[in-house]
């Protein structure tokens, strides 16, 4: 059976009604304090990030559109510029993936505001994929459980242990918290942003997972609006949108070749024809 976020749903339908990207509505906050022992705690997040690895992989055999839009917004709520790009990631005949772009009007957005980071964090740290080779790197603190639609979820505050110096390294960590389903104990919904921020400043993201084919969540809707600091006292206001559809996965063409000298093995095997007893000359 397919399960999702109702709130979701309803995030995205507004979202595609209203245009600008209506944030997902945030219901009142109802965490539950269940206690668990830490053996199961431990258990839960060796799962869900074992879980994510697949996740990646399994993402990583899947085509599917991304429409972001990026806005800066002014006084009265009035947009001040604007990155729209939408686009279909597919595979070539190699089976590798690329971008092939839908629509792309002329950004009318600052250069600050969008950088080459940001266009990384859409498909990156925006999809966070909490992957089991990245757990050392990470603090978690079990949160309690919060039910959310038909879902019943585990909520887990993430960290980083070390923080890399912006200077010095590209990493980049998330920050925030994860919402995990208790039956198929994979990330469904996050809340956080990409750390840490040098030059660049990065907003505060939501995003949305749903079930395809019945087995991975994968992103479906990110949502960002936030006010970014720089360090030059300048202060912009952001608003962030990306919404993921139409999941496909990758199939593989199958070419056929006739050749006289290939037999399907399935077919028995021809009787040989038998040769004939040479005659002894007379004596």
């Amino acid at each position: 059976m397919r399960r999702y976020l109702t709130s979701l749903l309803m995030a995205v339908g507004a979202a595609l009604v209203f245009g600008v990207g209506a944030q997902a509505q945030e219901a009142e906050s109802h965490l539950r304090n269940v206690p668990l022992p830490a053996a199961d705690i431990d258990r839960i997040i060796h799962t869900f990030t074992a879980k994510e690895t697949q996740f990646r992989a399994a993402l990583n055999q899947y085509g599917f559109q991304r429409d972001a839009v990026v806005q800066t917004i002014g006084m009265g709520s009035q947009i001040t510029g604007e990155y729209h790009r939408t686009s279909r990631f597919v595979f070539d005949d190699s089976g590798q993936r690329f971008e092939r772009i839908i629509a792309f009007p002329l950004p009318t957005i600052q250069e600050i505001t969008v950088t080459t980071e940001d266009l990384e964090d859409l498909s990156g740290v925006q999809t966070f994929a909490l992957e089991a080779n990245k757990l050392p790197q990470y603090n978690f603190i079990y949160a309690g459980k919060e039910k959310i639609d038909e879902l019943d979820l585990y909520v887990f505050d993430v960290a980083p242990k070390v923080l890399p110096d912006p200077k010095k390294s590209k990493e980049r960590f998330f920050q925030g918290r994860i919402w995990v389903d208790d039956q198929d104990l994979q990330i469904v919904k996050v809340r956080g942003k990409g750390v840490p921020e040098g030059v660049q400043r990065y907003p505060l993201f939501e995003t949305y997972r749903e079930q395809i084919d019945g087995k991975y969540w994968f992103p479906t809707y990110t949502y960002a609006d936030d006010h970014l600091t720089f360090s030059s006292g300048q202060i912009i206001h952001m608003r962030l949108r990306i919404a993921f559809s139409n999941y496909e996965r990758y199939k593989a063409k199958v070419r056929i070749i006739e050749d006289d000298n290939v037999r399907d093995q399935s077919e028995p095997k021809p009787t040989p024809t038998p040769t004939p007893a040479k005659k002894k000359p007379p004596q």
